[in-house]
């Protein structure tokens, strides 16, 4: 059984946000330096002959986990690079609609906002009722807000505002049917769900490694569906782009940079499944429940969702003030966790990983009850 000794995380910390950057288990970290000393010993054969071959092994691997044709697969440093390349790539004319969500990330935000100001398109927001009751729901309401200017969607596959797990496959196979394009932020999802790409049917997803599935930072994919190859523009112009180049080719190398942690991907892969990854996740998701439970039943409040989410949950809070709180957590408590405020209302993130236990959940609790008291 994993413990905190097997992480590199600071023993007298109850860290609680693995949602914002995770946390690199010790073998993972062992292998991602070792792949950094080959590439310092000798960088011109490792970056100029061995890097084609590494890079083909490592997309092959990760290909497999998620179910996706390798061709089909680029390496991105992280989920919003992915999701630049593909929203800025959309052919888009003035009184187009990209039809998203108030739950989306405010990179992503922003990029839209970027991609709209260019085009002249409009981004149409649709505010998910709250708290969460069903897919079915969700699906219909959200669906209401399509019109025939619409197309694109883009939506998060697990909200980093509210950790809300959106049923992303019912969308995607929808949209399609509709002849709408689907750009699916995974930042959350590789780790924290059992991800097959070709379930889940997006014509572009971009996902994490370097959050839930451990993986060091800066490594991340973008799975573009074989059909839009040719309309995916890359970020950035340099060697891999020629006329008879294919979508690997064009997106995966920008220049020089260490790609260490894209090849120690394969590592972490191998790292959850040797230590039955879905029971982890099991058992995190049952602190998180429990934890839920205890808090709005102290503060009489009402979750976001009963049952909505995984490893990571957004708890509401009573009226306080969450930089306070936030603050006073990692002063007094020693607990790194986000507070903040989502659409008026405040509330915690709460991240539980293999290193967590029981009694980090209850310090936690019992902190809240004194700050807030």
């Amino acid at each position: 059984m994993l413990t905190r000794n097997d992480f590199l995380i600071r023993g007298d910390l109850i860290f609680l946000n693995h949602g914002s950057f995770g946390a690199c288990p010790k073998a993972v970290f062992k292998r991602y330096q070792a792949w950094q000393l080959e590439l310092e010993r000798q960088p011109i054969d490792f970056l100029m002959r061995r890097r084609p071959e590494l890079m083909r092994a490592a997309t092959a691997k990760i290909a497999a986990h998620l179910n996706a044709p390798a061709d089909e697969l680029v390496f991105v440093t992280n989920a919003t690079v992915g999701m630049n390349t593909a929203a800025q790539s959309l052919r888009l004319n003035p009184g187009d609609e990209i039809l998203t969500t108030n739950h989306e990330y405010g990179a992503i935000n922003r990029m839209l906002a970027f991609v709209a100001a260019k085009s002249g398109a409009r981004i149409v927001r649709h505010s998910v009722r709250l708290p969460y009751r069903s897919d079915a729901d969700f699906v219909e309401a959200f669906f209401a807000d399509v019109t025939e200017n619409t197309k694109a969607i883009v939506m998060s596959h697990i909200t980093s505002p509210t950790a809300l797990i959106f049923p992303v496959e019912r969308i995607c196979r929808r949209a399609r049917q509709l002849g709408i394009l689907t750009i699916i932020d995974g930042a959350h999802a590789p780790g924290q769900l059992p991800l097959d790409l070709q379930k889940t049917a997006a014509d572009m997803y971009s996902g994490n490694f370097h959050k839930w599935l451990c993986a060091p930072k800066g490594s991340a994919f973008l799975h573009v569906r074989q059909e839009h190859h040719e309309m995916i523009e890359p970020l950035v112009i340099s060697h891999g782009w020629r006329a008879d180049a294919d979508f690997n080719e064009r997106n995966e190398w920008h220049g020089t940079r260490d790609i260490s942690a894209y090849l120690t991907v394969p590592t972490a892969i191998d790292f959850q499944q040797q230590n039955d990854w879905g029971r982890v996740r099991a058992d995190c998701h049952a602190l998180a429940r429990r934890t839920q439970a205890q808090l709005c039943d102290h503060f009489g409040l009402e979750p976001l969702s009963a049952d909505q989410f995984s490893q990571m949950i957004t708890i509401p809070l009573p009226e306080c003030d969450p930089a306070a709180v936030q603050k006073r957590l990692y002063q007094e408590h020693n607990i790194e966790v986000p507070v903040g405020q989502f659409e008026g209302a405040r509330q915690i993130r709460v991240s539980f990983q293999a290193y967590n236990t029981l009694e980090d959940a209850q310090t936690l609790i019992a902190a809240l009850k004194t700050i807030l008291a």
